[in-house]
């Protein structure tokens, strides 16, 4: 997932910078239903950006709806700039 402003989410301390970010989606299968089907049971957003060169990185849990409302903020910004 990319940022082209700095973004805000509430499971991480401070601002992030703009990059491409790394989101790992855990699922897991739902049983008993005629049709293969998944429920999202975590979303992982790993910190630093991918193109940080880093020794390390983090993944923090955080909100589907609060990771897509940073990402439609992000896009309103820069199609305005």
């Amino acid at each position: 997932m990319t940022f082209h402003q700095p973004f805000r989410l509430k499971a991480l301390d401070g601002p992030q910078p703009p990059g491409t970010y790394r989101i790992v989606v855990d699922e897991k299968e739902i049983l008993g239903v005629s049709v293969l089907a998944y429920r999202r049971t975590a979303t992982m957003l790993q910190t630093p950006a991918i193109a940080v060169r880093s020794g390390s990185s983090q993944s923090h849990l955080v909100d589907p709806a609060d990771l897509e409302a940073a990402l439609e903020a992000d896009r309103k910004a820069a199609a305005w700039s």
